[in-house]
């Protein structure tokens, strides 16, 4: 057979191999979304399902010992483009209001520590609040997480008031209005 007569399973074959290569590189060139800053209340606040979940160094982190602070727990993986995206706002949020009665849980989803820290490495900053392993996805799904990534703000004494699906820009001033308003 002469080589410009293949079979039409090949040519279909070939086609649509370009087709998806046009189409990845289409993707590649659209322009990423910005960040949102707005953060969804909760009509009535529920309170936080309680959990203790380990870090990257092996110590335990319970909700519970959180109590009298304000927590945002934000559930993140790596393989989540918006997760990269919104981690230096956490941290420069975190950097702003960590004196006060505030902290961030970065709660990594199915993924294990030798995986998550050369990818926190890739970063350009190194977060400094605790990065947890909910490695069997039980403690996202009793938080009802249908979504990466997801945050939920917890108020003072440990009820759920605001809920966010999708990167953030928490670093936005309305962002840390709510927390300030959340922390008094």
């Amino acid at each position: 057979m002469h080589r410009l007569q293949r079979p039409a399973t090949e040519r279909r074959t070939a086609i649509a191999f370009l087709l998806l290569l046009a189409s990845g590189l289409a993707l590649a060139q659209t322009p990423v979304p910005e960040l949102s800053h707005e953060l969804n209340r909760l009509p009535t606040p529920v309170a936080a399902p309680a959990f203790a979940l380990q870090d990257m160094d092996g110590r335990t982190h319970a909700l519970k010992d959180y109590l009298g602070k304000v927590v945002m727990i934000n559930f993140w993986a790596t393989w989540c483009p918006p997760c990269r995206r919104e981690m230096p706002s956490m941290e420069s949020v975190y950097q702003e209001l960590r004196d006060g009665p505030f902290v961030v849980l970065a709660v990594n989803e199915w993924e294990t520590p030798d995986h998550v820290f050369p990818w926190i490495g890739q970063l350009d900053l190194f977060p400094e609040f605790p990065i947890l392993f909910d490695r069997d996805g039980a403690v996202s799904e009793a938080y009802g997480v249908k979504g990466l990534p997801t945050t939920v703000l917890v108020d003072r004494e440990g009820n759920i008031v605001y809920r966010a699906v999708g990167g953030r820009d928490f670093d936005h001033p309305e962002v840390k209005g709510l927390i300030r308003a959340l922390m008094e």
